[in-house]
């Protein structure tokens, strides 16, 4: 399997990553050994996690996915895995950003929960407009002189800040962020393609999308209300059930028959034939979910496939222009 390039960073992670973000939530921690062990059995080594994941759950303070990361870390696997984590969003009142204080705090916490000392991708959440980025990048630069980190990313930036604080690291002799951590699928399209993606292109950066697969609704498995019972995931694709989104999965369907493979497979290996897309997030509640992931991998679009389902999910664009002349 081909590795790619994350960026200037040095790390080489395969070109798919496994989402963390069900880990203590739908997943169990004995559920959760397995999609790993599986992960990593199959060739990959990219595991996404962040310090929030996963508070939002009733009865969970944060640190849950972290937490089974670690323990399942434990045994000589550490070497094998690309390892990332995220800072700054809300952990407890007064605990979240990205100042110089609450990230040596959120570091050590990290660190301890993951059961490891080093973090090899170290990602601002979301931009933290209280800070400046002098004072964010300069504590990066310390974690890393001090090994805790190899290399930092950001994620949910707007294009504009990103170029701000990639100006800020250059101008500074700080290090860079070396990726980013969008939301980017087959729906959601506009907001990176015509803002992020030609400045990330332009300055070589990693791309590491979230959400590749629109909270399941891209696997196929909502197409209609009666749908959403199905998973705790469902009421978060209710926005996507419409008509430009059944449009999108009658294009991945389709394309599934013509070669033999599932929508989920589709669209993820659309994410990863786009130029500039280092490796798409997915996440996997089951081991037969995982196997469908991986063998996205495998998958090799052709140019009129890529461009009909460029063509089934271009309305978004139009509809983005429009609002933005208004």
């Amino acid at each position: 399997m081909t590795k790619r390039k994350l960026g200037n960073s040095g790390l080489e992670i395969a070109p798919l990553a496994l989402g963390g973000n069900v880990f203590g939530w739908t997943v169990d921690e004995a559920a959760s050994f397995r999609i790993l062990d599986g992960f990593l059995d199959a060739g990959f080594n990219f595991v996404d996690t962040a310090d929030v994941y996963s508070k939002w759950v009733s009865g969970n303070h944060g640190g849950e996915s972290e937490t089974i990361v670690g323990k399942w870390l434990k045994g000589g696997k550490r070497s094998k895995v690309i390892l990332t984590t995220k800072v700054g969003m809300e952990m407890s009142p007064g605990e979240k950003g990205l100042s110089k204080a609450y990230i040596e705090r959120a570091v050590e916490r990290s660190l301890k929960r993951l059961q490891t000392d080093y973090i090899d991708l170290y990602q601002s959440h979301q931009n933290d407009p209280e800070t400046p980025l002098d004072e964010t990048l300069e504590t990066y630069q310390r974690l890393i002189q001090q090994g805790k980190v190899r290399a930092i990313g950001a994620s949910n930036y707007s294009s504009e800040r990103l170029a701000e604080a990639l100006a800020v690291s250059e101008r500074h002799g700080y290090p860079r962020y070396e990726s980013l951590q969008p939301l980017y699928n087959l729906y959601d399209r506009a907001d990176y393609e015509e803002q992020l993606e030609p400045l990330c292109r332009e300055k070589g950066l990693g791309v590491i999308s979230y959400f590749s697969l629109a909270s399941g609704f891209l696997t196929g498995k909502y197409r209609s209300e009666s749908d959403f019972d199905k998973s705790q995931r469902g009421p978060m694709v209710k926005k996507y059930l419409n008509e430009r989104g059944l449009a999108i999965l009658d294009a991945l369907d389709e394309a599934a028959d013509e070669y033999d493979a599932t929508p989920a497979q589709m669209a993820l290996a659309w994410l990863m034939a786009r130029p500039g897309i280092t490796a798409p997030i997915a996440s996997a509640t089951s081991i037969s979910q995982l196997e469908d992931l991986v063998e996205a991998t495998t998958v090799q679009l052709d140019r009129a496939t890529i461009e009909r389902l460029n063509q089934a999910s271009a309305a978004e664009r139009t509809t983005a222009k429009k609002t933005a002349s208004n």
